[in-house]
């Protein structure tokens, strides 16, 4: 497809464990094995580094805290990037790839000021902002790319219909030798660390988020309870630039009214990287009833991992997963969502879920994402000036 092997820039926005993030540096670790040199970019402010260490090579780049307020903080970072590209030691690069609004936003500036030629934007989802400002900012980030993927067929067709924008499929893949079924020793201590029971857990990624749909999981979860007074709801994840601070707030007013069920529910909140293919096998079943999704990397992971998956009946899952693969529910209802995780205690239909569960993730590799986006690459440099 090329000559020599391209130089890449990934652009994340963060370098927080967000489904982005964590296809940022898949896809980059997997384009490094194809033989192409990559560098995964990130504003940090932790100090702290990537989530995990990148077997590519990463620029996760000093910035200052950021200023309150949504807008302002985005504003701040998209600022951010301009300035480390600006500087010469930055690099040179074949392609920038964006997988979000800060980045793509910052490569939309060095482009009108002619330090890149044209970049790549992969759109996971498209958020509803309520600030004008901010949803002007997400279609600059999207309408002023040069090439354009989505991660599912559900975005692709959005991209078309509603941005008239053609967009490849990327897809995403899930590492099955580091996400797998079998035990690696550290389930128990994990366990004793999040202080959980030994009864079933139900384990909802992404953290407190209405996008989630954390509260009716939760109203879920106290119905299912009273049939399964053993079952606990741990709640992991939710480190995010965005301020889901209201959803919180009710979150935390309706667990007060939960009664029994509440001591039963464990918020992790993010976790170590090394935490998460343990907490899968511990888990009974994710429940991953979301009311919008790009794709749903967890859902991969937790199929990997042998462990049954609740889902919400909405595209993208309904692309991937046939009607045996996983527990299906109405996103809308707690009710449903309560039937479903019900369902999950059935032991002959758990047996079944976890083999189709790992047969889907087999299907989903990430050097087939990889290689997707070679001719798409190979396009663009071919268009840019000498």
């Amino acid at each position: 497809m090329t000559r020599r092997p391209l130089r890449i820039a990934m652009l994340a926005h963060s370098t927080n464990p967000r489904g982005g993030v964590v296809h940022a540096m898949q896809l980059s670790e997997a384009l490094l094995d194809l033989g192409h040199e990559v560098t995964l970019h990130a504003p940090d402010s932790s100090s702290k580094g990537f989530f995990r260490k990148p077997r590519c090579s990463a620029a996760a780049f000093p910035v200052a805290r950021a200023a309150p307020g949504m807008t302002a903080m985005v504003e701040q970072r998209i600022a951010d990037y301009v300035r480390y590209f600006e500087a010469p030691d930055a690099g040179r690069f074949d392609i920038f790839h964006a997988h979000d609004g800060i980045s793509a936003n910052a490569l939309v500036t060095l482009k009108e000021r002619g330090l890149i030629a044209g970049f790549v934007r992969t759109v996971h989802h498209v958020d509803d902002f309520a600030d004008p400002r901010l949803g002007e900012l997400q279609a600059r980030a999207i309408r002023e790319a040069d090439r354009w993927f989505a991660v599912s067929r559900t975005w692709q067709a959005r991209l078309a219909a509603e941005w008239g924008i053609a967009a490849s499929l990327s897809g995403n893949g899930v590492d099955t030798v580091r996400f797998n079924p079998r035990p690696d020793g550290t389930e128990e201590a994990l366990r004793t660390r999040l202080g959980l029971a030994s009864g079933p857990i139900l384990l909802s990624v992404g953290g407190i988020e209405a996008r989630k749909n954390t509260l009716r999981i939760l109203a879920a979860f106290v119905d299912l309870h009273r049939l399964f007074p053993e079952a606990q709801l741990v709640i992991a994840g939710g480190a995010s630039l965005l301020d889901h601070d209201v959803y919180r707030q009710e979150f935390a007013a309706k667990l007060t009214t939960a009664g029994p069920a509440a001591t039963a529910v464990h918020i992790a909140g993010p976790l170590a990287d090394a935490d998460m293919a343990p907490l899968y096998r511990l888990a009974h079943a994710l429940i991953f009833a979301s009311v919008k999704e790009g794709f749903g990397l967890c859902v991969l992971e937790a199929m990997a991992s042998g462990t049954p998956v609740v889902v919400s009946a909405i595209a993208p899952f309904t692309e991937y997963l046939g009607a045996e693969d996983a527990l299906w529910c109405d996103p809308s209802r707690p009710s449903a969502i309560a039937d479903a995780m019900a369902r999950s205690f059935d032991k002959p239909l758990r047996i079944r879920l976890a083999r189709n569960g790992l047969a889907v993730a087999a299907r989903h590799d990430w050097n087939s994402v990889a290689r997707a986006h070679l001719p798409v690459y190979a396009s663009l440099k071919e268009t840019a000036p000498a």
